[in-house]
Protein backbone atom coordinates (compact mmCIF):
# COMPACT_ATOMS: atom_id res chain seq x y z
CA UNK A 1 0.00 0.00 0.00
CA UNK A 2 2.06 3.31 -1.08
CA UNK A 3 1.94 6.17 1.37
CA UNK A 4 -0.23 8.95 0.31
CA UNK A 5 1.05 12.40 1.49
CA UNK A 6 -1.55 15.62 1.72
CA UNK A 7 -2.00 18.56 4.02
CA UNK A 8 -2.21 16.47 7.21
CA UNK A 9 1.28 14.73 6.59
CA UNK A 10 2.69 18.00 6.10
CA UNK A 11 0.82 19.47 9.10
CA UNK A 12 2.33 16.80 11.34
CA UNK A 13 5.98 17.30 10.06
CA UNK A 14 5.56 20.53 10.66
CA UNK A 15 4.85 19.57 14.39
CA UNK A 16 7.57 17.03 14.20
CA UNK A 17 10.22 20.21 13.04
CA UNK A 18 8.72 22.13 16.11
CA UNK A 19 8.88 19.46 18.41
CA UNK A 20 13.16 19.05 17.05
CA UNK A 21 13.13 23.14 18.06
CA UNK A 22 12.01 22.48 21.74
CA UNK A 23 14.38 20.12 21.94
CA UNK A 24 17.36 22.14 21.13
CA UNK A 25 16.03 24.62 23.28
CA UNK A 26 15.42 23.08 26.29
CA UNK A 27 18.88 21.02 25.77
CA UNK A 28 20.69 24.43 25.96
CA UNK A 29 18.42 25.23 28.81
CA UNK A 30 19.31 21.87 30.48
CA UNK A 31 23.29 22.83 30.26
CA UNK A 32 22.82 25.91 31.71
CA UNK A 33 20.57 24.98 34.42
CA UNK A 34 23.32 21.76 35.64
CA UNK A 35 26.18 24.34 35.54
CA UNK A 36 23.94 26.15 38.42
CA UNK A 37 23.88 23.07 40.15
CA UNK A 38 20.44 21.53 39.42
CA UNK A 39 19.78 18.03 39.40
CA UNK A 40 17.44 16.08 37.31
CA UNK A 41 14.19 14.34 38.84
CA UNK A 42 12.22 11.34 37.76
CA UNK A 43 14.26 10.77 34.89
CA UNK A 44 12.75 7.45 34.48
CA UNK A 45 9.83 8.75 32.92
CA UNK A 46 11.22 11.08 30.50
CA UNK A 47 11.49 7.97 27.73
CA UNK A 48 7.98 7.31 28.03
CA UNK A 49 6.95 10.87 27.56
CA UNK A 50 9.16 10.86 24.53
CA UNK A 51 7.73 8.04 23.13
CA UNK A 52 4.59 9.19 23.49
CA UNK A 53 5.30 11.90 21.33
CA UNK A 54 7.17 9.56 18.85
CA UNK A 55 3.72 7.41 18.78
CA UNK A 56 1.11 9.88 18.23
CA UNK A 57 3.10 11.69 15.81
CA UNK A 58 3.90 8.85 13.52
CA UNK A 59 0.04 7.78 14.13
CA UNK A 60 -1.31 10.75 12.72
CA UNK A 61 1.55 10.92 9.71
CA UNK A 62 0.13 7.30 9.02
CA UNK A 63 -3.48 6.66 9.87
CA UNK A 64 -4.53 10.47 8.70
CA UNK A 65 -6.02 10.22 5.16
CA UNK A 66 -4.13 12.67 2.63
CA UNK A 67 -7.27 14.17 1.30
CA UNK A 68 -8.53 14.47 4.81
CA UNK A 69 -11.69 17.75 5.26
CA UNK A 70 -10.11 20.62 6.77
CA UNK A 71 -11.51 20.82 10.72
CA UNK A 72 -11.46 24.93 10.99
CA UNK A 73 -12.20 25.10 14.29
CA UNK A 74 -10.05 22.54 15.40
CA UNK A 75 -7.00 24.04 13.49
CA UNK A 76 -7.79 27.38 15.16
CA UNK A 77 -7.95 26.10 18.62
CA UNK A 78 -4.18 23.82 17.79
CA UNK A 79 -2.72 27.24 16.56
CA UNK A 80 -4.24 29.19 19.92
CA UNK A 81 -2.77 26.32 21.69
CA UNK A 82 0.76 26.78 20.24
CA UNK A 83 0.12 30.61 20.93
CA UNK A 84 -0.28 29.57 24.70
CA UNK A 85 2.68 27.30 23.88
CA UNK A 86 5.03 30.14 23.14
CA UNK A 87 3.77 32.28 26.52
CA UNK A 88 4.89 29.36 28.92
CA UNK A 89 8.21 29.12 27.44
CA UNK A 90 8.87 32.99 27.35
CA UNK A 91 7.52 33.39 30.48
CA UNK A 92 9.38 30.21 32.14
CA UNK A 93 12.73 31.28 30.09
CA UNK A 94 15.59 29.26 31.07
CA UNK A 95 14.02 27.02 33.45
CA UNK A 96 11.63 25.81 30.28
CA UNK A 97 13.08 22.84 29.71
CA UNK A 98 11.48 19.34 28.59
CA UNK A 99 12.74 17.04 31.58
CA UNK A 100 12.21 18.09 35.57
CA UNK A 101 15.15 20.16 37.08
CA UNK A 102 15.70 21.05 40.29
CA UNK A 103 17.17 23.73 41.43
CA UNK A 104 17.76 24.69 45.30
CA UNK A 105 17.02 28.01 45.69
CA UNK A 106 15.59 29.06 42.26
CA UNK A 107 12.70 31.51 42.77
CA UNK A 108 9.47 30.32 41.71
CA UNK A 109 7.96 31.54 38.47
CA UNK A 110 5.02 33.69 38.79
CA UNK A 111 4.74 35.28 35.61
CA UNK A 112 2.55 34.48 32.38
CA UNK A 113 0.01 31.69 32.67
CA UNK A 114 1.81 30.85 36.08
CA UNK A 115 -0.17 33.26 37.88
CA UNK A 116 -3.24 31.35 37.38
CA UNK A 117 -2.21 27.74 37.02
CA UNK A 118 0.44 26.04 38.20
CA UNK A 119 1.50 23.44 35.64
CA UNK A 120 -0.14 25.34 32.36
CA UNK A 121 2.12 23.76 29.92
CA UNK A 122 0.73 20.51 30.83
CA UNK A 123 -2.36 21.52 30.12
CA UNK A 124 -1.43 22.64 26.89
CA UNK A 125 0.55 19.58 26.22
CA UNK A 126 -2.93 17.64 26.96
CA UNK A 127 -4.80 19.75 24.70
CA UNK A 128 -2.46 19.64 21.60
CA UNK A 129 -2.40 15.79 21.56
CA UNK A 130 -6.70 16.22 22.27
CA UNK A 131 -6.90 18.62 19.51
CA UNK A 132 -4.50 17.48 16.32
CA UNK A 133 -6.04 14.58 15.42
CA UNK A 134 -9.14 16.10 15.70
CA UNK A 135 -7.85 18.66 12.44
CA UNK A 136 -7.35 15.32 10.35
CA UNK A 137 -10.54 13.95 11.84
CA UNK A 138 -9.04 11.06 14.03
CA UNK A 139 -10.99 10.77 16.86
CA UNK A 140 -10.25 8.08 17.92
CA UNK A 141 -6.51 8.93 18.23
CA UNK A 142 -7.48 11.71 20.10
CA UNK A 143 -9.12 10.07 22.82
CA UNK A 144 -6.70 6.94 22.95
CA UNK A 145 -3.07 9.70 23.18
CA UNK A 146 -5.54 12.07 25.06
CA UNK A 147 -6.09 9.29 28.10
CA UNK A 148 -2.05 8.11 27.68
CA UNK A 149 -0.90 11.93 27.58
CA UNK A 150 -2.56 13.23 31.07
CA UNK A 151 -1.72 9.51 32.55
CA UNK A 152 1.90 9.85 32.25
CA UNK A 153 2.04 13.86 32.66
CA UNK A 154 0.00 12.67 36.16
CA UNK A 155 3.09 10.69 36.69
CA UNK A 156 5.48 13.61 35.80
CA UNK A 157 3.39 16.40 38.13
CA UNK A 158 3.83 14.11 41.24
CA UNK A 159 7.70 14.37 40.13
CA UNK A 160 7.50 17.84 39.86
CA UNK A 161 5.38 18.96 43.10
CA UNK A 162 7.87 16.63 45.17
CA UNK A 163 10.42 18.82 43.63
CA UNK A 164 8.89 22.37 43.67
CA UNK A 165 7.97 21.64 47.44
CA UNK A 166 11.89 21.67 48.62
CA UNK A 167 11.78 25.32 47.13
CA UNK A 168 8.76 27.07 48.70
Amino acid sequence: MPFDFGWPQALVLLVALQRLGELWLSRRNARRLLADGAVELGAGHYPLIVGLQVLWLLTLLTFAPADAPLQPFWLALYLALQVLRLWIILSLGRFWTTRVYHLPDAPLVRRGPYRWLRHPNYVVVVAEVIVLPLVVGLWWAAALFGVLQAALLLWRIRVEDDGLRRRR
